[in-house]
């Protein structure tokens, strides 16, 4: 009997890929990862996770990886908004500890495989978006080493949410969780990401607001509170024609840029720190520059193995440096990096 190594997160997506998986005749042990401090979200997973386990017969392993995930996830996510950048933690926090930590776990508890429940497809060789397209996750999964996919399992890469939540519910003593409030998408982020910034550096510091010729057009109250696209929030000294939208911020000068939606519109981006599961070769295929983006035919012409540029067919509105640029082909992933 094959053993898997499920994380558990104490939500409806781990719970029936635990269930799945036993009943596809593995031999599953759960693992749920303290990442960062916070009793009473870890406790109520966790009441979840002994629910789990009872009902399942199995054992489960409660691992304390914070100090790990400071280092990995949440520094980077500090330091990305305090240079400007608006950072996407999940696709860090997939490679270093979800599916990089816990592969040293599997070797730890003699585990073959792993398992999560994302909601995506791999064949052991590439990952593919999952069958329900509204809770794809694959664009948060590019970063991960290819080398870990052959010992990887996706049950849910072939369901619809709907679906797992009338699976779960129809399992008495689990319908709590799936009845349960859907998690919010950054998992450490309580309300919204400036909460976090402000433990780190004082954020409110009004500052000029310019525009693309670099004249004070109105004010800010600290260029943290804003993001890429974001059409709120600021001052003008006088009424514009039409709305106004941030380009970017300069955080040395506490500055930030607003111009016109077409302003934000660029057919060219730069990529960084490339992670690829076909040769760095230059290709054509279509792009999201963000998770929420549509795809965008494009050309990606490679510099080496570490950087990239990509141009648009179409243009992308509101390219934001430290976001992902992750590329497909229908729906198998090839890879991607970090927009500089």
């Amino acid at each position: 009997m094959s053993k898997v190594l499920v994380g558990l997160s104490g939500g409806v997506d781990s719970t029936l890929t635990a269930y799945l998986l036993q009943q596809e005749g593995y031999q599953v042990i759960g693992c749920y990862m303290k990442l960062f401090e916070n009793d009473s979200y870890h406790e109520k997973n966790l009441r979840n996770i002994e629910k789990i386990a009872s009902y399942l017969n199995i054992d489960y392993h409660v691992e304390d990886l914070a100090n790990t995930f400071t280092k990995n996830v949440y520094e980077p996510f500090v330091n990305g908004y305090i240079s400007g950048e608006t950072p996407n933690p999940c696709g860090l926090c997939n490679k270093t500890m979800k599916f990089g930590e816990m592969a040293k776990l599997a070797d730890k508890y003699g585990c073959e495989f792993l398992a999560t429940g994302h909601y995506l497809k791999t064949d052991g060789e590439y990952i593919y978006q999952g069958l329900d397209k509204s809770k794809d996750q694959s664009y948060f999964l590019f970063y991960i080493d290819k080398e870990i996919l052959p010992r990887v399992i996706f049950p849910m890469g072939d369901r619809y949410k709907e679906k797992v939540k009338e699976l779960v519910n129809d399992i008495e003593p689990l319908k709590e969780i799936a009845q349960q409030k859907e998690s919010q998408e950054i998992c450490f982020v309580d309300t919204n990401y400036r909460d976090i910034i402000k433990r780190h550096t004082d954020i409110d510091t009004p500052g000029d607001l310019i525009d693309k010729e670099k004249n004070i057009v109105g004010t800010h109250k600290g260029y943290i509170h804003y993001t890429t696209g974001q059409r709120k929030g600021f001052t003008l000294k006088k009424p514009p024609e039409g709305p106004r939208y941030v380009l970017r911020t300069f955080p040395k000068k506490n500055q930030v840029m607003i111009g016109t939606k077409e302003d934000l519109e660029s057919f060219e981006l730069e990529i960084k720190d490339l992670n690829f599961f076909v040769p760095y070769e230059d290709f054509e295929a279509t792009v999201k520059i963000r998770y929420s983006s549509k795809m965008i035919p494009c050309s990606v012409t490679f510099q080496g193995k570490e950087k990239a540029t990509i141009k648009l067919q179409e243009p992308g509105v509101g390219i934001a440096s430290g976001q992902a640029a992750v590329f497909y082909h229908d729906e198998r992933v090839l890879g991607g990096g970090w927009i500089i």
